[in-house]
């Protein structure tokens, strides 16, 4: 889940700023977001997280291989 600060919102022209109970519920929800990732991880057994981390590595290499020909860098 992704949430937007209060900053990001005044920021954006939105009028109303956030109070303190809306800062609140958006560190509420990031600290639910944080123990239910974990708690996910932890459930994982040790064949998926190798998955997980090899999909990761990939997904990096091929971020940065898709940077590198955007500006025209191609691998001899």
């Amino acid at each position: 889940m992704t949430t937007i600060t209060a900053g990001e919102l005044a920021a954006r022209g939105f009028g109303a700023s956030a109070t303190r109970f809306d800062r609140a519920l958006l560190r509420a929800a990031s600290a639910i977001d944080a123990y239910v990732i974990a708690r996910v991880e932890r459930r994982d057994g040790a064949g998926r997280r190798r998955a997980v981390t090899a999909q990761t590595a990939q997904s990096g290499a091929r971020r940065d291989a898709e940077a590198l020909a955007a500006t025209g860098m191609l691998p001899r």
